[in-house]
Formats: structure tokens, C-alpha cells, sequence
């Protein structure tokens, strides 16, 4: 019944519709101005609550007209005429004067605006009364008088979206983004941060002031706060800018201990125990045989001696198994074959994987000098050196290795020819 009758009255305002509104009982209006005032339908809200005002003269309707028609940003001019004559009929009424400050900011009279402020802050120190009456102000660009009453609110309130105000002008307009740093973090440990628009408002400011650290101490309140991993990579990321790959570290070793972000970061440093123990946990949990492959390589680099037969028997194992359990990546089929190679453990077969790994990548320089190192071992000289020409060309000969393989591989050529 009430929906027909909402449906109803969303009609324009004909003849039709205003004689259907003279027949409608009080109690039914109200029920349709607040549900067109729920839907957003505040045209009709508006007619609705009016018609209410001049059935019954009832303040708290003309009210609601004022409100949607703010809310609408329709029929303001009215809205302030019908405003002004309940005001000189009742004076002093501070929801008035309350009222008439948006309306006439919306309809562009900045100075009657502040007029009714002056008048409201004359009457009144209620904090909500401070942060309106600062409105005309702000729009008249009386920067530091908008400031001075919302400060006043703010210290009668702790009101966060107070605060945000301020430190958005502070920011903007009167040049003090330090000072609004300083009275974002003063709030955020003296009261519970209800959002995190705060947060987000400190780092955006942070990073206008290039403060790594600011942006640092940011993500990991709310790192704290929600526990959202996106917040941990950016934290990383921070440190990362910073150069302080242990800050990063010894973050995620307390809050993040089993994370592929603290394992590459291991591997960056080279503490390649921490990362073994790291890639057989999470081997154990899915079984994932690229975590083999892993561990097979941390067996390799984490050993102080690079020729122990039962640390390469194991390497191999564990490589074969990694394989055999459908690991084909190019970059573990080129670790693995030339450590083959390399190791003289079985030249042949660690060709066949390079070829393999050179089949997905048949450019990569680095997959080119493990062959060209293969052949070189199989005193395939011409093969090696052919090989060995392409990856000089592109990558030249600071890297030792390549530089050490170049070196071998042209003595090697030149005893052939």
C-alpha cells in the first residue's frame, strides 16, 4: 500500500498530483515524505513536507522541507524566502539560523551566511555550531578564521572529521602541512582512530613531504590495525626505498614469519638457512614440487664447501624428484643442468636439460653460457665458442663468470684450430 502509493506520488507536480496531496491524511504524508526522502527522491520529499508546513503550521515539517530541498539542491531561493518569514514570525530560533547557513552558501550569499553565523556563535559554543558556522568563512577564503572555530570544535569534540577538515585547509591553503602532521599523529595515540581515513590522510601528506619513515610508521599502525597483507607489502616496499632490507626483515620475522616475502628477502641477503627452512615449510604444506626445486638450490648455495659429494648427491636427488614430480621452469632446468655440467657430475644429461630450458627461452644469455660452458666440457670447442660469441655480444664481460668462460672457451678454439 505504502510503495503504490510512494510510486503514486513520484508524478510531477500537476494539478492532479497537488489536489491528490489535499486528500491525503497527515499521517500518510509523513509515511511518503519519509520514504521518498529513503529513495533519494527528495523533489517529492520536499512538496510532501511542505504541503505538511501549510496544513499545519508544525515547525519540524518546514524543517524537512529545508532538508530536502538541501538535499536536492532544489528550490533554494524558496526554501529561504518560506525560512525568513517562520523567522520573523518566531525570532531567535537557533535551528533556523542553523538551517539558513547551508542554504544560503548553496544559493551563493556568502555574506548573509556569515551573518547568520555571527549571530549563531554569539548564542552559542556547541561544537557542531563552531564547525558551521566556519563554513562561510571557508568559502569566503577567511582561511585562518575557518581554522580558529574549527580548532575551538575540535577541542570541545576530538571530532575526527573535525580534524580532517583542518588539516586539509592547513594543507592546501595556509601552508602549515607540518603542523597538520603533528596534530594527526597526536590524535591517533591519544584516541581511538574510528577509521582509516586518518591514516590515509597522514600518508598522503607524508609522501608530499618525502618522510619515508612517516610513510613507514603509517602502514604499520594500520598493518596493526587490520592485518591486511597489502599493507604488509607496502611496509616492505618502505623499507625496501630505504635501503634497509634487515629493518624489512626483522618486521616480518615477528609479525609475518611463514611469507614468501620474508623468503625472497633471505634469499636477497643471502641467509640462505633461513630461507631453506622457510621453502620446506612451505613445501610441507602443499607439496608443491617448485618448493623442491628451491631447496635444492639453498642446499647448494647455503654450502661452505661447493664440492661435497653428499651435498651434490643430495642436490641432485632433489632436483630429479622436483622434475620428476613435473617441475619445468627455465630457470631451475638452467640452475640444475649446469650444476651438472659444471660439477662434471653427468655432462650429457645436463645438456639435455639446458636444450629444455633453452627451448622456453632460446635468447636468454644466461641459459647460452651454460651450454656454451657445456660444450666447452664436452671439447665441443667450436659449438662453445659459437655459443659463448652471442652471449659476449650482448652482455659484454664484467660478470667474472662469463668472463672466465669466455677466457677458457677462446683458449679452447684456438688449441682445436
Amino acid at each position: 500500500m505504502i510503495l503504490m502509493l510512494a510510486a503514486a506520488l513520484t508524478i510531477s507536480s500537476t494539478t492532479a498530483a497537488a489536489k491528490e496531496l489535499r486528500m491525503l491524511s497527515e499521517d500518510t504524508l509523513i509515511i511518503s515524505g519519509l520514504l521518498f526522502n529513503e529513495y533519494g527522491a527528495y523533489e517529492n520529499s520536499r512538496e510532501v513536507f511542505a504541503k505538511l508546513y501549510d496544513m499545519t503550521g508544525e515547525r519540524v515539517y518546514l524543517f524537512k522541507e529545508v532538508a530536502a530541498s538541501l538535499l536536492g539542491r532544489t528550490h533554494i531561493p524558496e526554501s529561504i524566502k518560506r525560512l525568513k518569514h517562520y523567522d520573523s514570525i518566531h525570532p531567535n530560533i537557533l535551528d533556523v539560523k542553523r538551517l539558513l547557513i547551508p542554504l544560503y552558501l548553496t544559493n551563493q550569499q556568502i555574506g548573509e551566511a556569515k551573518e547568520e553565523a555571527d549571530y549563531l556563535l554569539e548564542r552559542s559554543d556547541k561544537a557542531t555550531d563552531l564547525d558551521l558556522a566556519s563554513n562561510p568563512y571557508l568559502y569566503s577564503g577567511d582561511f585562518k578564521k575557518a581554522l580558529s572555530l574549527l580548532q575551538k570544535a575540535y577541542e570541545k569534540s576530538s571530532s575526527e572529521q573535525v580534524l580532517l577538515r583542518m588539516v586539509s585547509i592547513m594543507d592546501e591553503y595556509t601552508g602549515e602541512r607540518k603542523r597538520a602532521i603533528q596534530m594527526l599523529e597526536t590524535h591517533r595515540r591519544m584516541h581511538v582512530v574510528s577509521s582509516n581515513t586518518l591514516f590515509f590522510k597522514l600518508l598522503t601528506l607524508y609522501v608530499k613531504e618525502n618522510d619515508v619513515d612517516g610513510v613507514l610508521s603509517v602502514y604499520k599502525a594500520l598493518y596493526e590495525k587490520d592485518k591486511n597483507d597489502e599493507y604488509l607489502e607496502r611496509i616492505v616496499k618502505a623499507y625496501a626505498f630505504k635501503g634497509d632490507i634487515d629493518g624489512a626483515i626483522d618486521f616480518l620475522e615477528k609479525h609475518k614469519p611463514v611469507s614468501k616475502i620474508l623468503y625472497q628477502l633471505y634469499k636477497v641477503k643471502k641467509a640462505y638457512g633461513k630461507a631453506l627452512v622457510l621453502a620446506q615449510k612451505f613445501y610441507n604444506i602443499k607439496h608443491d614440487p617448485k618448493w623442491l626445486a628451491e631447496i635444492a638450490i639453498l642446499t647448494y648455495e647455503k654450502a661452505k664447501d661447493k664440492n661435497d659429494k653428499a651435498m651434490i648427491a643430495k642436490v641432485v636427488s632433489t632436483f630429479d624428484k622436483a622434475i620428476s614430480m613435473g617441475v619445468d621452469d627455465s630457470i631451475y632446468l638452467n640452475y640444475y643442468g649446469y650444476t651438472l655440467i659444471d660439477k662434471g657430475i653427468d655432462v650429457k644429461k645436463g645438456m639435455k636439460i639446458l636444450k629444455n630450458a633453452l627451448h622456453q627461452q632460446p635468447d636468454n644469455t644466461y641459459y647460452l653460457d651454460s651450454l656454451a660452458w657445456g660444450y666447452y666440457k664436452e671439447k665441443e670447442c667450436k659449438k662453445a665458442y659459437d655459443t659463448m660469441q652471442q652471449v659476449v655480444a650482448q652482455e659484454g664481460l664484467s660478470e667474472p663468470e662469463i668472463a672466465e668462460h669466455w677466457k677458457l672457451i677462446k683458449a679452447c678454439s684456438k688449441v682445436q684450430h
